[in-house]
């Protein structure tokens, strides 16, 4: 398994083979804090909202997977649903979970942003941490990690409550470069990500 830093960047093959389908997995903590002085946890729950923006050459946007829109026009890319807890603690397991047929996305896109808002508009600094996981395959199977990219909370996240997780970028012919990201941004929602990230990231 491979694990990533920011801004580091992967092509998806293996063993020389390019990887055809892969399962992306969104994992993130509730937010605690200490009651009855100091000695209990109370636990606040945190709603990410994990979004999937498809841009071609132009910046222009061709289409968002969202927990509104759970699967592409053409099926290439499916999203497991809503998540508006987050968890207790450390379970290994994703909170949303997309997958992505590399080979039926339509050749007009050029690059493929994952992000999180957070819907109730809580500071990613409050939030223990946020992962992203590369899984083989269509089906969600973490003993087929692919890559691991993990974020803790940071104070440089402060006041930020959208951020930018990762991009996937058309190398060339069906080839596709994955890179961690992790970059809060001065968005509020998914229209605002949106528009941001064809001014600043494309």
């Amino acid at each position: 398994m491979i694990n990533l830093s920011k801004n580091s960047k992967i092509s998806l093959e293996k063993n020389g083979i390019e990887l055809k389908e892969i399962t992306i997995g969104l994992d993130w903590g509730s937010i605690k804090h200490k009651t009855f002085f100091g000695l209990m946890n109370n636990d606040e729950a945190v709603d990410l909202d994990g979004s999937v923006s498809l841009f071609n050459k132009d910046k222009k946007e061709i289409e968002t997977i969202y927990y509104n829109n759970l699967k592409s026009k053409n099926g290439a890319i499916k999203h497991s649903g809503d998540d508006r807890i987050g968890d207790s603690g450390a379970d290994n397991k994703d909170n949303e979970v997309i997958s992505i047929n590399l080979e039926k996305i339509a050749t007009e896109v050029d690059t493929v942003f994952f992000y999180l808002n957070s819907y109730k508009q809580q500071d990613f600094a409050k939030i223990p941490y946020s992962k992203i996981r590369i899984m083989e395959g269509k089906h969600h199977n973490p003993k087929n990690v692919f890559a691991n990219f993990n974020l803790s909370a940071d104070t440089t996240f402060s006041g930020y409550v959208s951020m930018l997780m990762a991009k996937l970028k058309r190398a060339q012919g069906s080839r596709w470069e994955f890179t961690a990201l992790g970059q809060p941004i001065a968005a509020k929602d998914i229209a605002g990500t949106i528009r941001l990230i064809q001014s600043e990231y494309l």
